[in-house]
């Protein structure tokens, strides 16, 4: 019965910004959190690659890295906070494991990863290309034209 209640809890409490906007482990992702300074607010954005999602439900956290002047700076955000604004993915990145530990002991061009080519890229590439193609200066005749142009040469 408690976990019934607490799987409706959770579907209440999911985030619809962070529905539509799925990251992995290895994205990097610019968070955008919003800082409290005295009375005012204001949004900081953490960039950084993601090494390591834990948890589930309305407790899944996710663990953010970046190296800020040399030094490696690492921050964990409660994935449904009410602190998180939004969360955008720059680019994907091909990774083997769950948790990215390892870039810890990395220095220099060895943080590199691999990126993924994403499908939409691809679809874009092949919408360019077919345009290119098409261009030369030739007119596609449709059905309803040549009716048009003959009696337009009359």
């Amino acid at each position: 019965m408690s976990d019934q209640i607490l799987k409706i809890v959770e579907a209440n409490c999911v985030k619809p910004i962070l529905e539509g906007n799925d990251f992995e482990i290895g994205d990097t992702v610019n968070v955008h959190c919003r800082i409290l300074e005295g009375e005012k607010e204001r949004i900081q954005i953490f960039n950084g690659v993601v090494i390591a999602r834990s948890g589930s439900g309305t407790r899944e956290m996710f663990t953010v890295r970046r190296v800020v002047a040399g030094e490696g700076v690492e921050r964990k955000f409660a994935l449904n906070s009410p602190r998180i604004a939004k969360i955008e993915t720059v680019r994907s990145a091909v990774v083997h494991r769950a948790k990215l530990y390892f870039l810890r002991d990395r220095v220099g061009k060895a943080v590199r990863l691999k990126e993924r080519i994403v499908k939409r890229k691809v679809e874009e590439a092949k919408v360019q290309k077919t345009k290119k193609r098409g261009s030369k200066g030739k007119k596609k005749v449709t059905a309803a034209e040549p009716a048009a142009v003959v009696a337009a040469t009359e």
